[in-house]
């Protein structure tokens, strides 16, 4: 007997939000601008295939400006950094262009407004990720960082009226959600920012997911493993229903036992994972008996572009690239 078919239904939106764009954007106009080597502090997104492709172009990662000879030229992340990270690449005279994602940008002027203000200023993130360890860094002080609801139990706070929390933008909504509504119970006068801090394209990726696993028999997400926003999108497509999913780096990650019994298989990708290794998934999975159809699951109409820093878009070399 032929074997069916796998269905494939292929997530939009899914890949590179405006932030990873812009941020992979700016180390390749640098590159073609100055020339190599251009460093760039911390990979400037969570993928190693980005990281890597960057780095055959003439991109040095490092982790500490101390790395970088005087007089370098740096790139920051698009996770941000602390303005003491700011301060001593001043010191070196390194000269700096900032990729970091301007919703991130939001949430640090977040931070120092609220910290100004004199309000003891609670943090929803994990620990030790890049983007929380330049959050904290604008107002050490004044911030306290919580990831569970339980964390939020053992706060301990100077004034229970002068409250405001901010929030890593590439968590899960849900998990942020119970987070806040703990905080809001233990600190009723705790205040947020009038925006939500998950980004855009968190939420979209994670929206589409939730379709996925209603729909599939097996969700797959593409992004690395130290990708926060792609991890996520594994929880909530299992928190959601689904009855398997898995994290794939790309093809060659892919398990035969995922799927027995599997007929519909639900395909998206983190915001730092390149559409070439979704591609390549696809690939793998047509090249298995019976095949693959695939299916273009449309659930959210994606439109938004940041632009690039001044000082980069003013090139000629911006202009036609």
């Amino acid at each position: 007997m032929t074997p069916t078919p796998l269905r494939i239904l292929l997530a939009a939106p899914r890949g590179f939000c405006a932030g990873v764009e812009r941020a992979v954007d700016i180390v390749e106009l640098a590159l073609r601008a100055y020339g190599p080597p251009v460093y760039v502090r911390h990979a400037i997104v969570h993928n190693r295939h980005v990281v890597s492709t960057l780095e055959a172009k003439g991109a040095v990662f490092v982790e500490d400006s101390s790395e970088v000879p005087e007089g370098g030229r740096l790139v920051f992340s698009a996770h941000g950094v602390s303005p003491q990270v700011r301060r001593e690449a001043e010191a070196r005279g390194l000269a700096t262009i900032d990729a970091t994602c301007p919703l991130v940008t939001k949430v640090h002027l977040e931070a120092v407004d609220y910290a100004e203000r004199g309000l003891s200023v609670v943090l929803i993130g994990h620990g030790g990720h890049q983007e929380v360890i330049g959050t904290m860094g604008h107002a050490p002080e004044s911030i306290t960082l919580v990831e569970t609801p339980e964390d939020v139990e053992a706060l301990d706070l100077p004034d229970p009226a002068r409250v405001a929390y901010i929030s890593q933008t590439t968590l899960s909504v849900d998990e942020a959600d119970a987070v806040i509504r703990a905080l809001v119970r233990r600190y009723p006068l705790a205040r947020g920012p009038r925006g939500d801090d998950i980004c855009y394209a968190t939420q979209n990726r994670q929206d589409a997911t939730k379709v996925l696993a209603a729909r599939t028999d097996l969700v797959l997400v593409v992004g690395s493993s130290d990708s926060s926003n792609s991890k996520r999108m594994v929880e909530v497509a299992l928190a959601s229903g689904a009855p398997a999913a898995h994290l794939v780096e790309d093809a060659a990650a892919l398990e035969d036992g995922w799927f027995d019994g599997v007929a519909t298989i639900g395909l998206t990708s983190g915001a730092s994972a390149p559409e070439v290794l979704v591609s390549g998934v696809i690939d793998a999975l047509h090249g298995r008996p019976g095949g693959a159809t695939v299916e273009r699951l449309d659930v959210i109409d994606e439109q938004m572009h940041f632009a690039l820093p001044a000082a980069l878009r003013n090139l000629p070399i911006a202009q036609v690239g």
